[in-house]
């Protein structure tokens, strides 16, 4: 192998920089920090940090089949003597297990998987294949020894570090390890970190297609110290390491036309630029340079390095740049370019020097987003000098980092936690004791059931007490499998196998319901009649809280009924979460909540059946077969959502903050109203003498606030930037993030703002109703999105002034002859503005409030009323009486 040869006086450098390097560690401390020995019964050190075992009780192992396995000597003593600490151990799995960490505090964390496979008695881990996922996101797909060593051109396994950088909302994240047929049913693992990093690690203001990982789980592929030596992770405050760049510099650009350079100085660290924490001291000391020379003028002008990569995948880029070669400022201008199927630049004419106001040495990094790496499965980076001024120096690069986008996280398995374990050390008696503490306890709960249920079924037809509350009993007690899909809203639309059904005779008798909303409890026997015993054929949407299904009651109602696994802890939230939230609120724009159950550790929600689907599935991404909205339509059910909007953010003294409003959120009755539904992550807002909700970043991929993302603060008008986003999909009728098109329309937003920008929007509209839209509708259409898609919340309009402004398009379009933009038009319109009162009043109307059209023109009309829905409830608890 070619050793790397360092330029003189570097390590005399280098020490220098180590030293200055240590005291920077100490800036950031993470609040998470579990290091953990896997298989290992004692604490094993590496390097300056403590690995402790798996079974000391810092993290909580859930596993039907494992076993603690040891290497032999001779298995790791090729391996420095930290990597033979770190992977002489191992857990292996023969059946899914996890590990579970609790979170102290949620945000981006690191979550390092490290694997070594040697031969222990019966398993040979060299043969092992699985899968590796948390509760949101698959990590690893499958993972086996011979692939990993062959990504890493290496003949024989070699030890395997797979990182990531995920957004963890929860309170425990569990990791759980999957067994796959075709690698003889094993699963392990040697040691597993999860440590806590800046949240500003990874911004949205990154330059390409928008896929904002920023609030996407992110691999890492690549870090490279470029001009510099390997580093291990004691060298790195957030414990990164980082690999020599000389592997992967393209042989034709090599010493004859850079140099590897060193800084001897100290680092100017800028506001609002890099720290030490995006990358150590002495990647931005150390670098490679461009020599200018006769080869560089004719033409080769860009330094190369070349990387394997997965095809048609998507990857965050970041360069990192410190301009320790020039004299003066403005000496260096320079560019950058990323290759897959086509040249595509990443960065243009960067002049550093501009950037820090003329200082020099001081770190930076810029980011790049490539939506879709080619088919060659390799990816080129080329740095170089600018095209309009080629200087001397020519151009640096400092490090790279090239991260996977996981874009696409796939069906994810979960084995929930049982209790934290006990430490093997107790006295047997303690031990005993609470075994014959735990039956009496069992016992005596399970009679208080018998009890109760006896006593709830004689009271099963009486009026419900306003004591009733939903039962806890959803919350899981002992370690179960969870199979369920990647987190996506549930369609609920009519299915042939559903409206062909044929009704069966059964009850549908609420068990019980709160006094304060009419939300009722059903018993499980009943929804099994309902839906044929969850009969897979009446499914009709599926989503992250679980299925949904067609059910029909005896006298002929219909429902939706979403059945979510009680395995799942975001699963049980968002159940109290939509209970809490529903039970309180009526109105018409609003998915109803008709009930629930909680029997035999379910968690079952009831609701108004929507037969026409989302909105989403009747602009595109329906069946083929699924009616056309015209534009009208398009229109009425954005103001109807707006409207169910408008009356979560102003009806209650504080605001409800939807979080996922898009457009599978909002679903369509037989009339094609509609109403906004799934209340999951649903947030009560701010009080009055506040202006915002410090939270975690929870939404859906291309309708979050990007203000919320950068800084953690959740408004109302997180909510409005989200729905100009569905307003640009009912115009444009194609999904708000779509990588197979070209870079330019990639992002939705992006390509829309655009053409706003130009005023020639009507070049992305739907083709199919281009017609029909009149020029002053979508002028004043374009200027309400526009508005809501503001980057700061401060520029967004209220949710009260978005309904009124789609009322007015609404008007526009009606009208025949009126043109906005001419002033003799403009006498008409104030026959088109809603009365200053209706706005006022709008905004407080209570359940049963009402407000009669004025001038022609209401915000409110009855959106208020649940006339209809008391019907539906009066239906339900009557059944048995007819």
């Amino acid at each position: 192998m070619t050793k790397l040869r360092l330029a003189p006086g570097f390590l005399d450098i280098f020490s220098v920089l180590c030293i200055t390097l240590a005291a920077a560690a100490e800036a950031y401390t993470p609040v998470d920090n579990y290091l953990i020995s896997c298989g290992s019964s004692v604490d094993t050190p590496v390097g300056r940090r403590l690995f402790v075992a798996d079974d000391s009780g810092a993290v909580v192992l859930t596993s039907p089949a494992s076993s603690a396995v040891k290497a032999s000597p001779s298995a790791v003593s090729g391996l420095g003597d930290a990597d033979a600490a770190m992977y002489q151990s191992a857990r292996v799995f023969t059946a899914p297990s996890s590990y579970a960490f609790r979170i102290r505090e949620p945000g981006r964390h690191f979550v390092r998987l490290h694997f070594f496979p040697f031969v222990y008695r019966g398993y040979d881990l060299a043969t092992a294949s699985f899968k590796v996922s948390t509760q949101d996101a698959v990590l690893i797909e499958s993972f086996s020894p011979a692939a990993a060593a062959a990504r890493r051109n290496a003949s024989s396994p070699t030890p395997a570090c797979e990182e990531f950088l995920l957004d963890v909302s929860r309170d425990t994240l569990v990791v759980t390890f999957v067994p796959l047929a075709g690698g003889g049913g094993l699963a392990f693992v040697n040691a597993v970190e999860v440590v806590s990093v800046p949240d500003n690690l990874v911004t949205s203001n990154s330059v390409g297609q928008q896929l904002n990982p920023a609030v996407m789980p992110l691999q890492t592929a690549y870090r490279v110290n470029v001009g510099g030596p390997s580093l291990a992770a004691d060298n790195d405050t957030l414990l990164r390491e980082w690999k020599n760049d000389q592997q992967f510099l393209v042989a034709t650009f090599t010493s004859a036309v850079t140099k590897v350079v060193n800084y001897n100085g100290t680092l100017n660290y800028l506001p609002g630029q890099a720290t030490a924490d995006d990358a150590p001291a002495i990647v931005y000391a150390t670098g490679r340079e461009l020599i200018m020379n006769s080869s560089t003028l004719d033409g080769m002008k860009q330094m190369t390095w070349q990387f394997d990569v997965d095809v048609s995948a998507s990857y965050l880029i970041r360069f990192h740049f410190c301009d320790i070669v020039s004299n003066v400022p403005g000496q260096l201008h320079m560019s950058a370019y990323v290759d897959s199927s086509e040249m595509t630049p990443a960065i243009q004419d960067l002049d550093l020097s501009a950037i820090g106001n003329g200082t020099l040495a001081f770190p930076y990094y810029r980011d790049y987003v490539l939506a879709t790496s080619s088919a060659s499965g390799k990816l080129a980076v080329y740095v170089g000098a600018s095209a309009n001024k080629i200087t001397k120096p020519a151009a640096i690069l400092n490090g790279l980092e090239i991260m996977k986008i996981l874009t696409n996280t796939g069906s994810v398995v979960v084995v929930e936690p049982t209790a934290p374990a006990t430490s093997k050390k107790k006295n047997l008696a303690v031990v005993l004791g609470s075994v014959f503490g735990a039956f009496v306890f069992v016992s005596l709960a399970a009679a208080l059931v018998i009890m109760f249920r006896k006593k709830e079924e004689k009271n099963e037809l009486q009026t419900p007490s306003s004591s009733s509350k939903p039962s806890t009993a959803w919350m899981p007690l002992l370690g179960r499998i969870s199979f369920r899909s990647t987190p996506t809203s549930a369609v609920v639309s009519a299915s042939p196998s559903f409206t062909n059904r044929t009704n069966t005779p059964g009850s549908a008798t609420p068990m019980s319901a709160t006094s304060s909303s009419p939300s009722y409890r059903f018993p499980f026997s009943t929804l099994q009649e309902a839906t044929g015993n969850f009969d897979e054929g009446l499914v009709i949407g599926e989503g992250g809280f679980g299925k949904v299904y067609a059910a029909v009651f005896p006298d002929g109602t219909k429902v939706a009924v979403k059945r979510a696994n009680p395995e799942s802890r975001q699963g049980a939230r968002e159940f109290r979460t939509e209970i809490e939230m529903l039970s309180g609120l009526r109105h018409r724009h609003l998915v109803s909540l008709i009930g629930y159950c909680d029997d035999h550790d379910e968690m079952i929600l009831l609701y108004e059946y929507m037969e026409h689907g989302s909105f989403r599935s009747r602009l595109y991404g329906g069946k083929a077969e699924t009616t056309l909205l015209t534009w009208p339509q398009r229109l009425e059910a954005c103001v109807g959502a707006a409207k169910g909007l408008l009356y979560l953010h102003t009806a209650t003294a504080k605001p409800v903050i939807h979080r996922d409003v898009k457009s599978s959120n909002i679903l369509l009755d037989g009339g094609l109203t509609a109403k906004v539904a799934d209340f999951g992550l649903s947030k009560a807002g701010p009080d009055t003498d506040e202006t915002h909700v410090s939270t975690a970043v929870k939404g859906s991929f291309g309708y979050v606030d990007p203000e919320y993302v950068r800084t953690r603060k959740l408004t109302a008008k997180s909510d409005v930037y989200s729905f100009g986003v569905v307003l640009l999909e009912a115009l444009c009728a194609r999904p708000v993030v779509d990588p197979r098109l070209p870079k330019p329309m990639v992002n939705l937003v992006e390509w829309g703002l655009h053409w706003q920008g130009r005023d020639e929007l009507e070049k992305i509209v739907d083709r199919r109703i281009a017609d029909a839209v009149r020029p002053a509708t979508l002028r004043k259409y374009g200027e309400t999105v526009a508005r809501c898609l503001a980057d700061r919340g401060v520029d967004r309009p209220a949710m009260e002034d978005v309904v009124w402004s789609l009322q007015f398009v609404t008007r526009l379009q009606e009208v025949d002859g009126l043109d906005v933009s001419d002033v003799s038009s403009l006498n008409m319109v104030h026959q088109l503005t809603p009365p200053s009162h209706a706005r006022q009043r709008s905004a407080g109307e209570g359940e049963t409030g009402r407000e009669e059209e004025e001038g022609g023109s209401s915000v409110a009309d009855d959106d208020y009323t649940d006339a209809s829905m008391r019907g539906i409830f009066w239906q339900m608890v009557n059944v048995r009486g007819r």
